[in-house]
């Protein structure tokens, strides 16, 4: 069964630091970059970043770039967000995404990240 499991998520002050988890099961990490998305409800899904495991690509959006860092421990198929300075705005249900390596180097994450975890909640609040 294909899965993404997200954890990691909950409540942090402003300012504060969190990691995010994706452990990914049921199909070759190797051939898939694996990235986040955010969704505030009643707001549209918002790209974050994503990460080639194989090679280490990576791509930040340009409102976390900077503050947010992805990456991969590829012997436990998982993938990290280490989020730090965070800001109210980054209140949000953090989704792990994933699509086929090749896909993603030419589209963008909305049409290429075609795996989706059930998400978990980040709230940055004091």
């Amino acid at each position: 069964e294909v899965q993404l499991v997200e954890s990691g998520g909950g409540l942090v002050q402003p300012g504060g630091s969190l990691r995010l988890s994706c452990v990914a099961s049921g199909f070759s990490f190797d051939d898939y970059a694996i990235g986040w998305f955010r969704q505030v409800p009643g707001k549209e899904r918002e790209k974050i970043s994503y990460i080639n495991p194989t090679d280490g690509h990576t791509y930040y959006e340009d409102s976390v770039k900077g503050r947010f860092t992805i990456s991969s421990d590829n012997a436990v198929n998982t993938v990290y967000l280490h989020m730090t300075g965070l800001k109210p705005e980054d209140t949000a249900v953090y989704y792990c995404v994933a699509g086929p390596a090749a896909l993603v180097r030419e589209s963008p994450m909305e049409y290429s990240m075609t795996l989706w975890g059930k998400g978990t909640l980040v709230t940055v609040s004091s």
